[in-house]
């Protein structure tokens, strides 16, 4: 059954968070380092109308003045016959006057085998990202604002909450730069366990591609995601609701 589903499970799972880096409206508060805060929510998946596990947010700020952003995927049900282990995605981070700085990404597919695993290193002083991905070294030059696949929500967020309204982010996947463009979309208000929230909905996909992902964004509870989904054409690939919420 689970070969049926016509897509690579540990794909599904490896690109939920990374597809949440989708911009929403812009905020009023001018300081975006002391408005950031720490949070954890959690999230049902939904794929091809199956509830096929959770996934999960937290950030956390360190003592030495980085940050770090985590995400925690588990499968259920038929998924973790593919799935067995936790899927884990990690970004260290700082901030300054030019924004999010990605300083290290990890990623985890939560198996033994390194085949799948990433590791990113952001060397700004030098200019270059080095690291493995897959088992290929890499070595890129860094160019100014990149981000990785955590790294950019929190530049999403950052913009946001400075009164900025992004229109793309350049993001390092494995071992290429790509590029994503943004769209607005009319607020949508939504039920949520966290009540009714008007919600501010941005779109966002590579250039050419016929994949949307659509995110509605909470401005009360400080643009936290509350809801997303992917699309190709009319078909919805899979969806995520928020289940848990805390700041």
């Amino acid at each position: 059954m689970v070969k049926r589903l016509g897509i690579p499970l540990t794909a599904l799972f490896a690109v939920l968070f990374s597809a949440l880096l989708r911009a929403a409206a812009p905020a009023t508060q001018p300081s975006a380092a002391a408005a950031l805060t720490p949070f954890a929510v959690t999230y049902e998946v939904v794929f091809r109308g199956m509830n096929a596990g959770s996934s999960s947010l937290e950030l956390t700020s360190e003592n030495n003045g980085q940050w770090r952003y985590v995400s925690r995927n588990n499968a259920r049900g038929i998924f973790r016959l593919a799935l067995p282990g936790e899927i884990r995605q990690t970004s260290i981070f700082t901030i300054d006057d030019g924004g999010i700085k990605p300083l290290r990404y990890l990623a985890d597919d939560g198996t033994k085998s390194t085949a799948k695993d990433i590791q990113l290193d952001f060397d700004w002083a030098g200019g270059k990202i080095r690291g493995v991905a897959e088992e290929r070294r890499v070595e890129l030059a860094l160019p100014e604002g990149l981000q990785d696949g955590m790294s950019v929500q929190i530049a999403l967020m950052h913009a946001l909450l400075r009164g900025e309204s992004p229109r793309g982010f350049s993001l390092i996947d494995k071992d290429a730069i790509k590029e994503y463009l943004y769209a607005a979309e009319p607020p949508v208000r939504l039920r949520t366990v966290a009540g009714e929230l008007d919600t501010a909905v941005w779109s966002s996909r590579r250039p050419n591609s016929n994949r949307i992902t659509r995110v509605w964004y909470a401005p009360s509870l400080g643009y936290l995601p509350v809801q997303a989904e992917r699309r190709k054409g009319d078909t919805v690939e899979w969806s995520m609701r928020l289940k848990t919420w805390r700041r």
